[in-house]
């Protein structure tokens, strides 16, 4: 069974490999840039069949130059939510999306994929309709605009196809392999190395009604997406697009003082509650950045009735275990 995966040394990407690999799976094409080659660690412990460069991947993918492929997990993209280049992200996820979707099924190629909940932007309410897709960004629109083609072609269900279709939409992911992502890795990333560095964690004071630290988001744990998608490679026969998320938003104080919490643990020192931790200055609040006002989720939620609909009842982490697994992790492996 041949698999590709795009955006393979990624960190969506690389997860899905290491969970192909874990059933035994290796007759993988493994496709992305490493013009950032330090990217090359998340895949060197992990094996695949070849490496092609996103250059000249989707071209030759086109011409059958791979013979029977059996599915595609589309990771490949630029996801910086900041970068203002609209050409270029639109023909990097937009663009090349489209020319892989139309080989896809000219070929009978399954085709899983990576939409993100930034398509609902200033939405209020996270449902895989067109009424709450309101993205702040390009970025957010350049995964809209592909939704949206597929829903063009293939109904709202996406269920006209001649091969299975499955967008998901990314909320908050977190976990291992990410650490090349620099201002894009999650938080529980980043306070991860603040905490090391200076003794503390930083989150944003109050903002949009919210108190400081107490905006929230759906926060997912990496292997939980890893699941999800491997269940709909399991079931060839649901097609759509879902949210990919906890279905539970939760503060990012949570998530902080699961950090703190953790790396407290790894020393065997007893866990803090809440206030002591602000108390102790453990963790700390910094002003709401001017760049980013008008453009920010202050809360995020995935619905998971399509998802649930589906028959797919995966069990998802919660920050607490989530976070503390993935520190634990960073401690060992950073």
């Amino acid at each position: 069974m041949k698999i590709v995966v795009t955006g393979a040394a990624g960190f969506i990407g690389s997860n899905i490999v290491k969970g192909l690999n874990q059933r035994g799976i290796t007759d993988i094409i493994a496709v992305d840039d490493l013009r950032d080659g330090d990217k090359f660690r998340n895949l060197a412990d992990l094996q695949i069949a070849d490496y092609i460069d996103h250059s000249v991947f989707y071209e030759a993918f086109a011409k059958r130059e791979f013979g029977k492929v059996e599915a595609v997990f589309h990771e490949g993209a630029c996801s910086d939510t900041m970068e203002t280049d609209g050409q270029f992200m639109m023909s990097n996820n937009y663009g090349v999306s489209c020319q892989l979707w139309s080989a896809c099924q000219a070929q009978g190629v399954r085709l899983l994929y990576a939409s993100s909940a930034a398509t609902y932007g200033g939405s209020s309410s996270f449902v895989e309709t067109p009424e709450h897709e309101k993205p702040l960004n390009v970025y957010g629109y350049s995964k809209l605009l592909f939704d949206q083609r597929m829903r063009r072609e293939m109904g709202a269900d996406f269920a006209k196809n001649t091969a299975q279709v499955v967008g998901f939409r990314y909320f908050n992911v977190y976990g291992p392999r990410e650490q090349h992502k620099g201002r894009m890795a999650s938080v529980a990333f980043h306070q991860f190395h603040q905490l090391r560095k200076e003794g503390h964690v930083k989150l944003f004071a109050d903002y949009g009604g919210y108190a400081a630290g107490e905006q929230e988001r759906d926060f997912v744990f990496i292997d939980d997406v890893v699941a999800v998608n491997l269940w709909f490679f399991d079931h060839p026969t649901q097609n759509g697009l879902f949210n990919l998320g906890t279905g539970r938003a939760q503060p990012f104080n949570d998530v902080a003082l699961a950090v703190v919490n953790a790396a407290r643990d790894e020393q065997q020192e007893p866990p803090l509650a809440m206030a002591q931790a602000v108390k102790d200055q453990s963790i700390r609040y910094i002003d709401f950045p001017d760049a980013l006002r008008g453009k920010y989720q202050c809360f995020t939620q995935a619905d998971l009735s399509a998802l649930r609909a589906s028959g797919c009842d995966h069990v998802f982490a919660d920050v607490q275990t989530g976070v503390t697994r993935y520190m634990h992790w960073l401690a060992h492996n950073a």
